[in-house]
């Protein structure tokens, strides 16, 4: 069964349905910026459709909520954009097995979506095969955010790095890619401006997700360069 696909749903009705305050009630503790202008947005966008009422108010099934929690997880944890995660969507509800950002791969419901974890130092050099050494100069660099403890987004980071090292590339000579990051930061900040403005939830929700579209956009273009530069070598 399609887990909240996008076809129209028929009349809501049915004890396990769920109004958007007992879907706030249930999903909020989790992702406390969650708010009924942030759900209908997603509705909108088609990452999940719930029944109605014959007054035409919305309802929740079980499995919406488990969509809306691995949309907002995939959203929260890998900074995806919505198109991105819609066609991870399209994917899992074909039966297919759609791999997550850092090679996780998903194979069944999506409330199996692993919760991000949180390593220590030493699990983060140890699951890397880093050096200690490493790892401080990938913080010293700002690749890595320094803490007493690390999500696996700096786990992909110095895993990179360890094979980056093989080909004698060291941290410090990657110091510009947080200059550069900076810089694309500035540039999306200043697209966000007309929408952020207006300070309301929906217009938030909104320029969250261009934020993520445009960085999405920048990435295309600075792998396209990379591939040119590339076929003059």
């Amino acid at each position: 069964m399609r887990a909240g696909a996008a076809a129209p749903k028929p009349t809501a009705s049915g004890p396990n349905l769920l109004s958007i305050g007992q879907v706030l009630q249930r999903l909020s503790p989790e992702f406390p910026d969650l708010s009924p202008s942030k759900l209908r947005f997603l509705e909108e966008r088609q990452l999940v459709t719930p029944s109605r009422t014959e007054s035409g108010y919305r309802k929740f099934s079980p499995t919406d909520l488990e969509r809306l929690r691995l949309v907002l997880t995939m959203q929260r944890d890998y900074y995806l954009p919505l198109k991105v995660i819609r066609g991870y969507l399209d994917d899992l509800d074909a039966g297919r097995e759609p791999v997550l950002p850092g090679g996780v791969q998903v194979s069944a419901a999506p409330s199996m979506l692993p919760a991000t974890r949180k390593l220590t130092r030493e699990e983060l050099v140890r699951e890397s095969g880093a050096t200690p050494m490493l790892l401080n100069d990938a913080i010293t660099a700002s690749l890595i955010a320094a803490g007493d403890t690390f999500t696996d987004e700096a786990l992909v980071v110095l895993k990179a790095l360890v094979e980056l090292q093989r080909s004698g590339i060291e941290p410090r000579h990657l110091r510009g890619f947080r200059a550069a990051a900076e810089r694309e930061l500035g540039l999306i900040e200043s697209a966000l401006i007309p929408t952020a403005r207006r300070g309301d939830a929906s217009s938030r929700a909104k320029a969250l997700e261009l934020a993520r579209e445009i960085a999405g956009q920048l990435e295309l273009v600075r792998s396209s360069l990379i591939r040119s530069a590339l076929s003059r070598l």
